[in-house]
C-alpha cells in the first residue's frame, strides 16, 4: 500500500469498515488509513474471529485479504452468498491471479486489489461497497415497513388488494365475495390509505415487493 496525504474523506462517516487480515502491521496501516478518511474501522486477524464477533449494526464493507491461515477469503465469500449475508467486499491480495480476480468479481465483489495499491484505490472501492450497503440497507427497512402496513390490514383488504393487483374490477370483486360494489369501494379506498398507495401502479409494485400475486397473473 502507498501512503499518500492527504487522503481523500468518504462521507459515510457513521459506516463501518471491517478489515479482516493475517499481517498485523498492514492491517494496522489499512486501519489507520481508513480512520484518517473519517472512517470507522474495525481489525481482525481471521475470519473465524470476526464470525465470533457481534456484526456492526450500520453500513459496512469488508476488507478481506484472499489467504489467511485456516479459512480463505474466497470460501469466506461462498460461505456469506450460502448463508443469503449481502455484505460488500474489497478483495485484498499479495499474491493475485487472474482465475481468482474473476471468481471473485463474478461472485459480486466489489474490487479485486494487489499489493501495494494506491490509498485512493481502497477508497474508492470502499465508498462503493458503502454506498451499496447503504441502499440494500434503506431497501430493507423500507420493505419491513411495507410488510408492518400489509399486517394491518383486515382479511377482507388483504383479499380486495389481492383481487385489485389481478385487475379485477370493483363489481367482480363484489360478486366473489358477496358484498356490494360500493362497500368494496369503502373498503378499497381504506385498504389503499392504510398501506400508502396513492394509485393502481403503485399498488401494484407493493404487491410485487410483497410477492403477493404470481408473476404470470393478470394485470390490469
Amino acid at each position: 500500500m502507498e501512503l499518500q496525504s492527504p487522503t481523500k474523506a468518504l462521507p459515510d462517516s457513521d459506516a463501518c469498515v471491517v478489515i479482516i487480515d493475517d499481517d498485523t502491521e498492514f492491517r494496522e496501516s489499512l486501519e489507520r488509513l481508513l480512520r484518517s478518511a473519517g472512517l470507522q474501522a474495525l481489525t481482525f486477524a481471521a475470519i473465524a474471529e470476526y464470525v465470533k464477533s457481534e456484526p456492526p449494526d450500520r453500513p459496512t464493507c469488508l476488507v478481506l485479504d484472499v489467504r489467511m491461515p485456516g479459512r480463505s477469503g474466497l470460501e469466506f465469500q461462498r460461505d456469506l452468498a450460502a448463508a443469503g449475508a449481502t455484505l460488500p467486499i474489497v478483495f485484498i491480495t499479495g499474491h493475485g491471479d487472474i482465475p481468482m480476480t474473476v471468481q471473485a468479481m463474478k461472485a459480486g465483489a466489489i474490487e479485486f486489489l494487489t499489493k501495494p495499491f494506491r490509498d485512493q484505490d481502497l477508497l474508492d472501492a470502499v465508498n462503493v461497497g458503502l454506498a451499496r450497503d447503504r441502499a440494500r440497507r434503506a431497501s430493507e427497512q423500507s420493505l419491513n415497513a411495507l410488510r408492518a402496513r400489509f399486517e394491518e390490514l383486515t382479511p377482507r383488504e388483504r383479499s380486495i388488494l389481492i383481487q385489485v393487483v389481478q385487475g379485477r374490477l370493483n363489481k367482480q370483486i363484489g360478486g366473489d365475495m358477496g358484498i356490494t360494489e360500493t362497500t368494496v369501494k369503502v373498503h378499497r379506498s381504506n385498504m389503499m390509505h392504510k398501506i400508502g398507495a396513492a394509485s393502481l401502479p403503485e399498488l401494484c409494485r407493493m404487491a410485487d415487493q410483497l410477492n403477493l400475486v404470481p408473476k404470470n397473473s393478470k394485470r390490469p
